[in-house]
């Protein structure tokens, strides 16, 4: 009888431990806390800040589902409309960033194509671009989103055009998505 007890003990566990989920993906930054301010120093208005640029924060994940090929950082600000239409700005797109990688340090270097294979635009260009909402209107809300996918976006920007760039990325990856975190913050320039 005891046999029979530990072996329907193990099969429940077993079937548990297969239904488990598995934990969320996790986005993090020790530049701010997830909601608050944004720093100056990871804005445009950061002195020294080249136009439309700024210094990108250091961003760690964790928790990738098995099966990720590639990851994809999506970086926009919420508050602004362009044309009239639902597209807000991109801050920031980088694709085809390697399964492994576990984050981006803080300062990426310029440049459409990163040395890890991942490529990178803006509305600034092949670059980071920092939050710049002005001062004269209301905190403007910047989104972090990273997903995990199970194919690789080998490609480079389209026409060198953010919005189309985007456009292609978020179609090409429809179907194709395992995980996704965000992490937020709220900017406006100095008075």
């Amino acid at each position: 009888m005891k046999r029979i007890s530990l072996i329907v003990a193990l099969l429940c566990n077993l079937v548990f431990f297969a239904n488990a989920q598995t934990p969320p993906m996790t986005l993090t930054t020790n530049a701010f806390e997830d909601g608050s301010i944004i720093p100056i120093k990871f804005s445009q208005a950061a002195p020294g800040a080249a136009p439309g640029e700024g210094t990108s924060p250091a961003l760690s994940w964790g928790n990738v589902p098995a099966g990720t090929k590639s990851l994809l950082l999506h970086m926009h600000d919420l508050d602004f409309v362009r044309n009239k239409t639902i597209d807000d700005q991109v801050h920031w797109l980088v694709w085809n960033i390697p399964a492994n990688a576990t984050g981006l340090p803080e300062g990426l270097q310029r440049g459409a194509k990163l040395p890890d294979g991942s490529y990178q635009i803006s509305v600034t260009g092949p670059v980071y671009r920092g939050p710049g909402a002005a001062a004269n209107g209301p905190l403007h809300h910047y989104m972090f989103e990273i997903l995990a996918l199970d194919i690789i976006l080998d490609f480079p920007a389209v026409n060198n055009d953010p919005f189309e760039t985007r456009a292609k990325v978020m179609q090409a990856i429809q179907g194709h998505i395992l995980g996704k975190a965000v992490y937020g913050g709220r900017f406006k320039r100095p008075q």
